[in-house]
């Protein structure tokens, strides 16, 4: 019994700083969505890619105006951290036939990008 609290606390203990290290840091965020999202997509217009203002919480093939592909069309999902991570992670493999092909492998920058899209700056 008391070596498994022992295992429990030390996991918890360990396991803190990945967890904190995967929340995201919105300022991060923001440049790296500039340098790898701001050729197609803005916060503000439709461009190759559809505006972003207010993404996080938004259902996914939603923004008037712009013309998604069947594939985002017909996502049944709303972007939230995990869908956007997974998103970001392999546009492809969650959505296939999608013409969004940009991969951000890192989950570090995913998290950061994440917790941009979520902040009252790009709201």
């Amino acid at each position: 019994m008391k070596l498994a609290l022992l295992v429990a606390i030390l996991s918890l203990i360990f396991a803190a700083p990945a967890v904190a290290q995967q929340q995201g840091s919105a300022t991060r965020g923001a440049t790296l969505y500039q340098q790898r999202c701001g050729a197609c997509h803005s916060m503000d217009a439709n461009r190759v890619g559809p505006m972003h203002r207010g993404v996080h919480g938004r259902r996914a093939g939603a923004v008037a105006g712009f013309r998604y592909s069947p594939a985002l069309r017909d996502l049944n999902v709303t972007w939230n951290d995990a869908t956007l991570d997974r998103w970001l992670a392999g546009p492809t493999r969650m959505a296939p036939g999608t013409t969004m092909g940009m991969v951000t492998p890192n989950a570090q920058d995913r998290a950061d990008i994440i917790a941009y899209l979520r902040s009252p700056a790009a709201h």
